[in-house]
This record gives C-alpha cells, structure tokens and sequence, in this order.
C-alpha cells in the first residue's frame, strides 16, 4: 500500500466533506454534522491554511492542515487539524501526513511551535502526536460541545528541534 501525500486541491472538498462526516472522524474533531460542500470549498480556499490530503490508489484517506497564526508576533507559531478516514484509522495515514506536515513546518514554513487539542479519550491520537514530539500542555475544562455533553479537550505542543 503506497500513501501519497500531496497539497489539497478545490476538487478535493466532496471528498473531505465525506471524510469528517464519519462518525469517528467527527468525534474526534470540531465539525458538525452534515458538512456541506460549499464549506469545504471555503475552507480549501483560504490563505492561512497548508492543507495536506493523504491518498492511497486515487482514494483520499486523510487531510491534515497548519493553520499559521495571522498575528505578526505569533508567526512563528500554527494549530494543527486533521482527519482521517474512520476506515484507514490504525494504518499509517496519521503518522504519513504528520510527518509531511511537520517536514513543511520545519524547512520550509521556518514554524517553531505547533499546536493543537485532542480529546481525552482519543488516545490513538495523543500516542501519534507524542510519537511525533508533542507534549501535554494543559488541559481544557468542558472544551466543547458533542454528542449532548460537555467534553475536555487536552493542549499539545511541538517545539522544532
């Protein structure tokens, strides 16, 4: 099984609609329920974002985009969000796209510091991020909103080496 990792494209956003509108993949994130493709479209146009698709045989299986800080004192500085398909979780499309991401980050974008927030009980998550050096910040009490309660959210950073 070859993974490819390439830039996102505006032909891209009925697929990565279809992605986080997996149960898993949602739950694991902050998009609501019946995504549409206009709001893919949008987001796949914006400037402050390098978003990365994973595809395996022509099939995208996961999205991962830095999202640069606008503010010029924090330039150095971008959130992480990602996805993965609910079926090609476990199978190295996570650690493909983090590790081109962060290849990104480092020699090219000159980013120092990479955020981003997991929940607790996404643990195949948390062990990918520490795999690739992040470490546990701090914690956000009832962080969001999903599946009618209140959930925690973990903060994680990455400093270049």
């Amino acid at each position: 099984m070859q993974i490819t990792i390439r830039h996102a494209e505006p032909t891209d956003a009925p697929a990565l609609r279809d992605l986080y509108a997996m149960p898993n993949a949602q739950a694991g994130t902050l998009q609501l329920p019946y995504p549409t493709l206009g709001l893919w479209q949008q987001r796949l146009e914006s400037s402050d974002v390098v978003a990365l698709v994973a595809e395996v045989e022509g099939q995208l299986v996961g999205q991962i985009a830095l999202h640069v800080e606008p503010n010029p004192r924090r330039k150095h500085v971008a959130g992480i969000g990602m996805g993965v398909r609910d079926d090609w979780a476990g199978k190295g499309v996570g650690s493909a796209l983090m590790a081109a991401a962060l290849d990104l980050a480092d020699n090219w974008l000159n980013l120092h510091r990479i955020e981003l927030t997991v929940y607790p009980d996404n643990e195949a998550a948390q062990a990918l991020y520490r795999k690739f050096g992040f470490v546990e910040e701090g914690r956000a009490r009832d962080f969001a909103f999903r599946q009618g309660r209140y959930v925690d959210a973990i903060y994680m950073a990455r400093i270049r080496p």
